[in-house]
Formats: C-alpha cells, sequence, structure tokens
C-alpha cells in the first residue's frame, strides 16, 4: 500500500475514533427543601401542579379569550420566536463545520507567456505562439477531521443554545400570561372600585340635601351641611384616580394583545366583576419547580453550552487534520476540455498546528472557563430565586385570603351601623357627624374589600407564575 493511501486510513480511522477534550457536562445537582418552609394554608396543596393553562381556574370566558388573543399576537413572543429560529440556524452552522465542504469551479482566459523566463528563453523556436486560450472545469473538496473534537462541542454547544432559546420562549410565555391575567384583574378591580364610589357619592348626595333642608328649616347649623359636603367632595376626588388606574390597565392590555392602547376599551367597557379565585391550587413540591420553571431550564441550558465551549477551546491545543482533494480538467481547446487527456486530480492530507500564537488559545480557554462559572452562578441564583418567588407567594396569598374574611366582616358590620345612624338622626337621637362617619366607614370598608379582592387574584397570579404556570409540562431536564 502506498504512503498517502496508509496515511489516508489512519486519519480517517482516527476521525471515527477521535476523543473530545473537555469538560462532559453533567446537569449540577440541586439541593431542594423537601416541603415548602410555609405551612399552606390558603387552598394550597402538595399535589402535583398542573399549570399549563391556570388561567382557565377563574372561569372567566373574556379572561380565556385576552390570553388566547396575547399568545396569538404578543410582540414579545414574537421576539422570542425569532430568537428561536435564530439559535435554530445557528445549530445548523455549527453542525456544518462536521461536513465535508465541496466547491465547483470553472473558468476560460486568454493567456500570454513571457518569451524571457528562463524555461522559454533560448529553447523555443522563435515563431513560437505564445498566447492561447485555457479552458478549465472542475470540483474540490475538504473535509477537517474532527479528532479532538472541537466542532462537536461547538455543535453541542449550539444545541444547548437551542434549548436555551426554546425555554426563554416559555419563559415570556409565563410572563405574558401572567401579565393578561395581572391587568384584567386590576382593570375589574377599578371598575368594582368606581361603581362603590358612584353608589356613595349618590348616598352622599341626599345626605347633602338632607342637611341643606334641615338647616334651611332652622333645625342646625351651617356646619352640618359644610360637614356634609366635605365628604362628598373628598369621594368626588378619588373617582378621577380610579378612572385613570382603569384605563392604564385597559391599555396595557391592549399593547399585550399586540394592539393599539385603546383597541379594548369599547369590549371591556362594561363592568363585571373580579373572578373568584379556586377554592384548591396544586402547588407541588420544591424539587418540582427546577424542572418546571423555564427560566431555570434557561439557565442549566446556557451552563451547559458554557462547559462545551470550554472544550471547543481546548480542542485548539491540538492539531487540526484535513482531508483534501480535487479533479477536473485543463485544456487550451475548449473542445477537447472533457477528455481523458484534459483530467487532473490531487487528493491527500494536510494538518496545521499553531506552534506560536502569543497566549491567545490558552487566554481563550480561561475565558471559557469564567464564562462557564458564571453561568453556574446564574444557575444557582435561578435555583435560589424560584424557590423565593414560589415561598414569598405562598404567604402573600393566604394571607390575603386571611385578611378578606374580616373585611367582609366590617363590610356588613358598616352597613349596619350606617342603617342605625340615619334611623337615630331622622328621630333626632344622635348628632349628623355621626351620620357623616358611618357614611365615610362604609365606603372605605368596601373599597378596602374590593382591593382586597383584587390583591387575592393577583397574588394567586403571582404563584402560578412563580410556579412555573402558562407553558405546556416540560420534558425531563437537559432535553
Amino acid at each position: 500500500m502506498k504512503l498517502p493511501y496508509v496515511i489516508l486510513a489512519l486519519v480517517a480511522t482516527g476521525s471515527m475514533l477521535g476523543c473530545l477534550v473537555g469538560p462532559d457536562y453533567r446537569p449540577p445537582a440541586t439541593r431542594a427543601p423537601r416541603q415548602w418552609s410555609e405551612p399552606l394554608a390558603g387552598g394550597e396543596t402538595s399535589s402535583p401542579a398542573s399549570l399549563a393553562e391556570w388561567w382557565r381556574d377563574f372561569h372567566d370566558p373574556e379572561l380565556d379569550s385576552l390570553v388566547a388573543r396575547a399568545l396569538d399576537a404578543n410582540l414579545d413572543l414574537r421576539l422570542a420566536q425569532a430568537r428561536v429560529r435564530e439559535a435554530r440556524a445557528e445549530r445548523g452552522l455549527a453542525g456544518a463545520a462536521l461536513a465535508p465542504s465541496m466547491n465547483v469551479s470553472g473558468s476560460t482566459a486568454r493567456e500570454k507567456q513571457s518569451a524571457n523566463q528562463p524555461l522559454f528563453s533560448g529553447l523555443l523556436p522563435p515563431d513560437t505562439p505564445l498566447t492561447s486560450d485555457v479552458y478549465q472545469a472542475g470540483f474540490d473538496a475538504t473535509w477537517e477531521l474532527d479528532l479532538f473534537g472541537g466542532a462537536r462541542r461547538g455543535a453541542e454547544a449550539a444545541d444547548a443554545d437551542l434549548a436555551a432559546a426554546g425555554f426563554s420562549l416559555a419563559d415570556a410565555q409565563v410572563t405574558l400570561v401572567a401579565e393578561v391575567a395581572r391587568n384584567y384583574v386590576a382593570a375589574r378591580g377599578y371598575q368594582q372600585r368606581l361603581a362603590i364610589a358612584r353608589e356613595n357619592l349618590a348616598a352622599q348626595r341626599d345626605i347633602v340635601t338632607l342637611a341643606r333642608s334641615r338647616y334651611q328649616q332652622g333645625f342646625t347649623s351651617s356646619l352640618e351641611p359644610d360637614q356634609a359636603a366635605t365628604v362628598l367632595a373628598q369621594t368626588e376626588g378619588q373617582v378621577p384616580a380610579l378612572e385613570a388606574g382603569l384605563q392604564a390597565a385597559v391599555h396595557h392590555l391592549g399593547v399585550l394583545l399586540g394592539q393599539d392602547p385603546g383597541a379594548l376599551r369599547q369590549e371591556l367597557a362594561a363592568a363585571a366583576p373580579i373572578p373568584a379565585v379556586p377554592p384548591e391550587v396544586p402547588a407541588g413540591l420544591p424539587a418540582d419547580l427546577v424542572r418546571r420553571r423555564p427560566d431555570i431550564r434557561v439557565a442549566e441550558r446556557r451552563l451547559a453550552a458554557a462547559a462545551a465551549r470550554v472544550g471547543a477551546a481546548k480542542a485548539d491545543l491540538y492539531p487540526r487534520f484535513s482531508l483534501t482533494g480535487s479533479f477536473g480538467w485543463e485544456s487550451t481547446r475548449g473542445g477537447s476540455l472533457f477528455t481523458p487527456a484534459s483530467s487532473a486530480w490531487s487528493l491527500g492530507p494536510s494538518f496545521r498546528w499553531p506552534i506560536f500564537d502569543a497566549g491567545r488559545v490558552r487566554a481563550n480557554i480561561q475565558v471559557q472557563d469564567a464564562r462557564q462559572e458564571q453561568a453556574f452562578v446564574s444557575y444557582q441564583k435561578a435555583v435560589l430565586t424560584g424557590f423565593e418567588d414560589v415561598e414569598n407567594a405562598l404567604v402573600a396569598y393566604a394571607k390575603e385570603q386571611a385578611r378578606n374574611v374580616p373585611l367582609r366582616a366590617a363590610v356588613a358590620s358598616s352597613r349596619s351601623a350606617l342603617e342605625v345612624a340615619r334611623e337615630q338622626y331622622a328621630s333626632g337621637l344622635t348628632s349628623f357627624i355621626n351620620v357623616l362617619d358611618a357614611e365615610r366607614t362604609v365606603y372605605q370598608a368596601q373599597d378596602t374589600l374590593v382591593q382586597s379582592d383584587q390583591a387575592e387574584d393577583q397574588d394567586l397570579i403571582a404563584l402560578c407564575k412563580a410556579l412555573g404556570g402558562g407553558w405546556p409540562e416540560p420534558r425531563s431536564a437537559g432535553s
């Protein structure tokens, strides 16, 4: 066997058995507590969470419709989808480095040789033509053999980047769904608060009319109508702020749906109740969170990509082997170009091994090592932040439910006290200031209860978001 073919056989065998330098990635072990530190006291359970479409548990068709339209048209989601397509194309580029490259070429030229070059001078007759046509056609191929795994590590990093982009899309969806639900609840909350304010305004205007009538009849001084007018003006002053809050929530919903800010004003103009929270919320166990939260999955895949890039950098310490070959035809006459006599070819291995680069390769290895360390710390932080988000959301949701109970009792008792105060005042058994205080207390109790209802919904939304709800159930970690 001739030496070139022995070399080719050895190189080809080495390419198939080539090693992978650098660290072989293993997902980091994550220590998760066995249970949440806070007691599940607000209807939460440790049952496995099924949160892919958690908003449907509110049983609000309008909310369902808004979420569906947001998932279809939101601009942040479109950006994330474009990044997934970019990462998929980058994976194609990385995979192409493992395959041979081939080029086809062809040319024609009119050439003139120098008569004074040593090869011709004095050897050729004076009438030898030095000008001729040259025709060339053929193809060439190059295959860099990935003996030390640099290209394979690059493809491994691109795979991890593609997975990270997919989880980033899921994270954007989780955030979007929570934002739509939060702003929808806010809009319904402002509508309820406005209804309470307007109801109280009507009652307070009646009291002002009554106080002025009694004053005109000489039963009281001007103090009573002035006090009643003051309470009325204070309530009127709160209405514009509530209207502004309502419009801001509606405007943000429009933008979340990829529409103009005012696109939903007519659709949401009619007041509706704040959606009722479901009686039970499965929160799962802390160990489930690492698998379910897409931001944690993003951090883990970025760590995998960083580890692969360390290997790709270390592969640059070793020589690069390539197989190159070409086959074609060359002739001075076009008619004889594709004849056996015009054929030419070459085939052989080559290698390249930089022996001096001023420390570039080793510096790049240090860079990639540092980036891997950063990615690992970011992953640890993402896990801890996820646990913190859930713990805080569990506390807030349970405590708001506990707060809501006495607030409902306060509304009932304040209404009863107002009726008594009005009856006693009409009978001359109590002062007018007691009626005003009772009226103010009723309004404050009703408004505070609505805010608590709204906060209860939004705390549940925050809990579902913290648990990673709002996207299809994920596959196993590392996928």
